[in-house]
């Protein structure tokens, strides 16, 4: 005879629905103090108790050890305890883990600090609390290949902080509704907090911090963030006439792609208005150079920069057929003190220019332009957040964003009727034609 027991969890309207809704892979964005970690933990028990597999495997990962104790150990006794006065569940203090006798099923706390120790089991459902501040290789290289055996389910639950793994996640979503579920609830949806505490909180916090803490906001910029996902999605709803940027010259930059997964990228800006760029995996030198040249003479580019590091043997190419290309070396001396290398100062520029800018509506270049963050080094010197620290916290290469801020390398001189008519009559012709110099203003 089946016995009911209240474990006295009654959640709130927004907390039933996300239950009712959840898929394989679901990502809730919840302000604090929300009770998503209740959430969390109700999910687990709920279905380590109905699991009719053998030998159910659970696991609640916090980025720490000690955080998944502080945080979600007391409310896994709490919602337990019925249980445990029938002696139905063993809990296991030292080894973090809980033990359904009716079913054999498992319910353990992990660390993503100390991820090694979950390796060689599976899971048939886990919660990462907090994944922003894991190493993504956590869930690529671990977490997820332990769902595998038995179809295991995931929920990542978290408070947006600007462009990281969770909002990659977040956004990822959509583009798979038949296995993800994506929400976020702020704190004028959950009933979680007094409203006279929510009308003090936002009196007294610092806008940005309320909007994202509370508001849930990915737009707001995080913490040392350089570009605020807002300013870039609000550039890409802004229309630009053409008389606010034809007097404006035309630069190219192309950040040729360094391995693996990155991306090389042709960048094209007149002034404010940006245009589409283009994007390519796995082309060589002579492939890349050969469509920045044929945009260069369809567009009419005054022009070219591109990356030395690794964009030397298009650079030669580019060169050798008679074009004109300024290398630049995102390591180099900048023109500014201020900043540590070239690519900080690009960078620089390119953000105090977004917020006036027009860019291509819908296009991917969004999460690159707003992933960067920034520090100081010990001169007091600015420094861009590099491309191996953006993928150590699961950010792919911001390769669109390199090859825009390319095109803020120097400022840009538009070419005279007279030296595009011999452009385009022979590139290489320098007779009857004045050497061009992109940074002579004069």
């Amino acid at each position: 005879m089946t016995r009911l027991v209240d474990l006295r969890y009654y959640p709130r309207p927004w907390q039933q629905t996300v239950h009712r809704s959840l898929k394989r892979f679901n990502v809730l964005a919840l302000h604090r103090r929300a009770g998503k970690t209740m959430l969390a933990v109700a999910e687990l028990i709920d279905k380590t108790l109905k699991l009719e597999l053998p030998h159910g495997r659970y696991g609640y990962i916090a980025p720490f050890r000690n955080q998944a104790k502080n945080i979600a150990w007391t409310k896994f006794k709490q919602r337990l305890a019925p249980l445990s006065a029938l002696d139905a569940v063993v809990l296991n203090e030292s080894e973090l883990t809980i033990t359904f006798k009716h079913n054999g099923a498992r319910i353990a706390l992990f660390g993503a600090d100390n991820a090694d120790a979950m390796r060689g089991d599976y899971f048939d459902g886990v919660v990462m609390d907090e994944v922003a501040q894991m190493d993504p290789e956590v869930w690529d290289d671990i977490v997820r290949p332990m769902l595998a055996d038995r179809l295991g389910w995931a929920l990542f639950i978290g408070t947006p902080n600007g462009v990281n793994l969770f909002s990659e996640m977040f956004y990822g979503a959509a583009k798979d509704p038949d296995n993800w579920f994506a929400a976020r609830y702020t704190v004028y949806e959950t009933n979680a907090l007094d409203p006279d505490e929510v009308a003090h909180l936002r009196a007294n916090m610092n806008s940005k911090a309320f909007e994202r803490e509370m508001m849930c906001s990915f737009e707001v910029a995080g913490d040392n963030q350089l570009i605020s996902l807002g300013d870039v999605m609000a550039a890409q709803a802004r229309q630009m006439i053409r008389e606010d940027y034809v007097f404006a010259p035309k630069v190219i930059g192309v950040d040729p792609a360094r391995f693996g997964n990155d991306r090389s990228v042709i960048a094209k800006r007149q002034g404010l208005k940006v245009e589409p760029s283009q994007s390519f995996q796995g082309i060589d030198n002579v492939k890349l150079g050969n469509l920045v040249i044929q945009e260069k003479m369809k567009w009419g580019a005054d022009a070219i920069f591109c990356d030395a590091g690794q964009g030397a043997g298009v650079i030669d190419y580019i060169r050798h057929l008679g074009h004109e290309v300024v290398e630049v070396w995102f390591g180099g001396k900048p023109n500014s003190p201020e900043y540590k290398d070239k690519r900080t100062e690009m960078w620089v520029e390119m953000a105090m220019a977004i917020p006036m800018s027009s860019l291509p509506p819908g296009h991917p270049m969004r999460q690159d332009l707003a992933a960067p963050t920034y520090s100081f080094d010990t001169a007091g010197r600015k420094v861009l957040e590099s491309k191996d620290s953006l993928k150590a916290r699961g950010i792919p290469s911001p390769d669109e964003g390199d090859a825009l801020a390319l095109t803020y390398a120097q400022p840009v001189a538009v070419k005279t009727e007279r030296q595009r008519f011999f452009e385009a009559v022979d590139p290489t012709r320098k007779a009857g034609m004045k050497e061009y110099d992109p940074y002579d203003l004069a």
